[in-house]
């Protein structure tokens, strides 16, 4: 179906983008052969780091005629393989359009090119009095593109949304090498069918974007976080149902289970407070006014302790929030210190569900005598559930995820839910997608995939069964 990177196609590439620009050698091929999904590895033959969309087209049309798969790359940090170059090719990096190209205050919008570290964008508008609140666990690590293409979410979800929510404008080179320019620095657009949504979470399938617009909020100037331990996973989600149903909206409800605070603990060498509780919340508020943080703080933490909270511990300078962060923000780095093989899934329920959705991942748990942490975002739903290896044999791991990730996917639609909240279906989950969708709805989708891309050079291998 494919053909293979010829020395002519690699001057061709040199061509468009300079010799420095083109790696054919082993080290760069190796490091481009994977992203953070364990396990999942497939060699390019060729890496090429573009700087335009001009660049692009160019690549693109060459890729289009010879007929040699591109997949499309930011960082390299997913959790699907979707930047995982599965039949070869050529690995399109976006890494050095790095650009923040304008913030501006009168809109409220800020422009960026595909490489920038999401983390960047936070600090650039943050210095301007103005907030881009998404904020995905690898902000400091991972490009806005990739963001893009995955319509990744984060902690802050619960007030604020995720990536989808804040993206008003995109330049995107199409396979056939068009270069459009969809939406804008505009609140409103009806203008036709909404192309800039339809790209986002397109999980680099259909087009490679080039440029970004995005919606800014004004810097909230009062936060406060709150940790708060409990002995009983049940009584935590109540105490989330009740936060939402006394109408107050944090920037983020996070949980962590005993067993991520441990593993935290072991890879940071440091205590985290109460790790003998079964459950911590992990709750920030925020807003313009500190009379109105503080009576939601009053609420929250008075709700919290109703719910049998062992305490609530309050952060409100920069230091102590950061501590608190640390260890949310280690989980994953933990998770893979106690075991580097191991298997995540980021399935998400209705958040009423979630405390069921656990139980019954505990049972499939101890059902296949296998070792799964839970953490993730109580607020929205969203439940990062991994499983870990440890002294598994090899071949016994490699027979039990695929009937873990059907089960735990049977459970979560069982109870309202879906297979991916955040982190995409790409290489891993394309088998179980007619679990979640019927067979109209992915029918539908292959049609958009097959005028987007004909020649399906557009990374194949991603989504669909």
């Amino acid at each position: 179906m494919y053909h293979k990177v010829t020395p002519q196609i690699v001057d061709a590439l040199r061509a468009v983008v300079g010799e420095g620009n083109v790696r054919t050698d082993e080290e760069v091929l190796e490091k481009y052969a994977h992203d953070e999904t364990v396990g999942l590895w497939a060699q390019p033959e060729v890496v090429v780091f573009v700087h335009s969309a001009p660049e692009v087209a160019e690549i693109f049309r060459l890729a289009t005629r010879e007929r040699i798969p591109v997949t499309p790359r930011g960082a390299g940090y997913g959790l699907s393989g979707g930047a995982v170059p599965v039949f070869g090719g050529i690995v399109l990096s976006t890494e050095k359009m790095n650009r923040i190209l304008e913030i501006d205050k009168q809109n409220l919008m800020v422009t960026v090119e595909p490489g920038v570290i999401t983390g960047d964008i936070h600090r650039a508008v943050e210095a301007e009095g103005l907030f881009y609140p998404p904020d995905p666990a690898s902000l400091d690590s991972c490009t806005i593109g990739g963001n893009i293409a995955e319509g990744a979410g984060g902690p802050r979800a619960v007030k604020y949304g995720t990536t989808k929510d804040y993206v008003c404008g995109l330049e995107a080179v199409l396979p056939s090498g068009d270069i459009i320019t969809c939406g804008g620095k505009l609140v409103k657009n009806v203008t036709g069918y909404n192309l800039v949504q339809l790209l986002v979470g397109s999980e680099g399938t259909l087009a490679v974007v080039t440029k970004i617009i995005l919606r800014l909020l004004p810097l909230p100037k009062f936060r406060v976080d709150l940790l708060v331990p409990y002995d009983d996973f049940q009584a935590a989600a109540d105490t989330v149902s009740e936060i939402i149903a006394a109408r107050i909206l944090p920037a983020t409800i996070e949980f962590m289970e005993q067993d991520s605070i441990l593993a935290t603990e072991r890879l940071l060498q440091k205590t985290v407070p109460y790790d003998d509780a079964a459950a911590h919340l992990l709750i920030q508020l925020d807003g313009s006014r500190q009379e109105a943080v503080d009576a939601d703080f009053e609420a929250v933490g008075e709700i919290c302790l109703a719910h049998g909270a062992r305490n609530v511990l309050v952060a409100k300078d920069t230091r102590t929030r950061d501590r608190l962060w640390e260890a949310r923000r280690a989980i994953v780095d933990a998770l893979k210190h106690e075991s580097p093989i191991n298997h995540m899934e980021d399935v998400v329920v209705p958040r009423a569900e979630i405390p069921a959705l656990l139980r019954g991942i505990k049972e499939i748990a101890r059902r296949h005598e296998v070792r799964i942490v839970c953490f993730g975002h109580a607020g929205d739903g969203n439940v990062h559930v991994n499983a870990l290896k440890d002294a598994l044999p090899e071949e016994d791991w490699h027979a039990l995820v695929p009937v873990l990730s059907e089960e735990i996917y049977r459970l979560t639609l069982s109870l309202g839910g879906t297979i991916t909240g955040e982190h995409g279906v790409g290489a891993t989950r394309r088998r179980y997608l007619p679990m979640a969708l019927d067979p109209a709805q992915i029918a539908l989708m292959r049609g958009i995939k097959e005028v987007f891309d004909p020649h399906h050079i557009l990374n194949p291998g991603k989504i669909f069964p």
